[in-house]
């Protein structure tokens, strides 16, 4: 796999060189933000062989050299020294992730601190103080030691006393703890990092507010976030259940659009996702394929030659989960590029949908701002963006709006 997409990423990068605008973007985008974002994507690219190459050794030698039995012993021992029952299987698993936490946290920090003060920060977009990076930091880590527990807890339980069914409870399991999280996530854990205000009274407000109502979408909230703080990349996203849906706007969005209608270009394309029901589609799509992989781990979870290939002479819960990760990464990829084909044919028709009520040329001014404000890559290669991009480029998104309708 490592080949494979290394192969992508050079051409990638290739393609990141070329001097010059696709023909059909030239006159679009300015030739100053053209040069910023080559010089923007050229930076990240470097950056990324390095850090995949330096991914890939970790990972290789740590599968080389058996270090996650090593961790696995090693947690024993620990959880011995505080004075706990180390034949608890949940104790033993909770140790051993806390170790592999640090060492992530490790070996990953430097790469992060290089990406957000030298890279982000060399092209503008970095708003983070090093207190306020680290703070988030913190605030994860402890986010992870409370939410952890209780679910390693539950699904080893699970495993241990699934019987036949196993598969089906798992999935059960994480298909309930999706909806809980997908409820407290934006009511309690993201304002711990972010603040999110009352979109003002004011003509933008109206327009989203008249929008969502000719579309009877059940608008209950309208957020800006302070995303500013952080980067000044910009988005926008809905979330919520049924008939409480809630609309939130970056205030990095807001500062650079130009015009209201650009905005609500922008909002109409995201509604156009719920009108077309791809959220529900996607959701249902992601319930089956975890169904399937959790089958998939039922298979092969008492295998004792998967777990002496890595090095293990017992069969922990969690080490055959983490395994049976390991060995399904191809066909996982695999799943990755049919899910981003899907997902590509749905901004395709979200555009379709924002046009059809009136907002092409908005649409396609918004658009090219955020590349632009963005600085998101102008060239790219056919065959990466088909591997690994979930939204078509800005060249196929003008291309489709372009083309007349049908009933013109």
């Amino acid at each position: 796999m490592y080949i494979f997409e290394s192969y992508l990423d050079l051409r990638q990068h290739a393609a990141h060189k070329l001097p010059t605008l696709p023909k059909s973007l030239e006159g679009v985008i300015s030739q100053e933000k053209f040069e910023k974002s080559r010089a923007y994507s050229l930076d990240k690219s470097h950056f990324h062989f390095v850090h995949a190459f330096v991914t890939i050794v970790t990972d290789a030698t740590m599968l080389y050299f058996k270090v996650l039995p090593w961790f696995w012993k090693k947690s024993e021992g620990l959880v011995t020294l505080a004075g706990l029952n180390s034949e608890n299987e949940i104790l033993h698993t909770l140790a051993f992730l806390a170790g592999l936490m640090i060492l992530s946290q490790t070996t990953d920090l430097p790469f992060s601190l290089y990406s957000t003060f030298v890279i982000e920060a060399r092209h503008g977009f970095n708003k983070q103080t090093p207190w306020l990076f680290f703070r988030d930091m913190i605030k994860g880590i402890f986010l992870s030691i409370i939410i952890g527990p209780p679910i390693v807890a539950a699904i080893i339980v699970i495993v241990q006393k699934g019987g036949p069914y196993l598969a089906i409870y798992l999935w059960a399991f994480m298909f309930g703890l999706s909806l809980v999280m997908l409820t407290i996530y934006p009511i309690l854990i993201a304002p711990l990092f972010n603040k999110f205000t009352p979109l003002p009274d004011g003509t933008l407000r109206e327009k989203i507010e008249k929008l969502a109502s000719s579309l009877n979408f059940p608008l209950k909230k309208l957020f800006v976030v302070d995303g500013s703080t952080r980067s000044s990349h910009s988005n926008a996203y809905m979330y919520g259940f049924f008939k409480n849906k809630r609309i939130v706007l970056y205030d990095t969005l807001v500062q650079q659009c130009k015009n209201d209608e650009e905005i609500v270009a922008v909002i109409a394309h995201e509604l156009g996702h719920w009108k077309l029901n791809h959220t529900v589609y996607t959701f249902i799509a992601m319930q089956i394929l975890t169904l399937l992989q959790f089958g998939g781990y039922t298979l092969v979870r008492n295998s004792t030659d998967l777990f002496q290939s890595f090095g293990f002479d017992t069969q922990p819960v969690l080490i055959g989960l983490i395994l049976f990760q390991h060995t399904v990464i191809p066909l996982q990829q695999l799943v990755s590029f049919g899910l981003n084909l899907v997902s590509r044919s749905f901004e395709f028709q979200a555009d379709g949908f924002a046009k059809k009520l009136g907002y092409s040329t908005s649409l396609r001014a918004g658009l090219v701002r955020l590349q632009e404000e963005n600085l998101s890559a102008m060239n790219t290669d056919p065959w990466y963006s088909a591997y690994h991009y979930s939204h078509p480029p800005l060249v196929e998104r003008l291309a489709a709006l372009d083309i007349p309708d049908k009933s013109d």
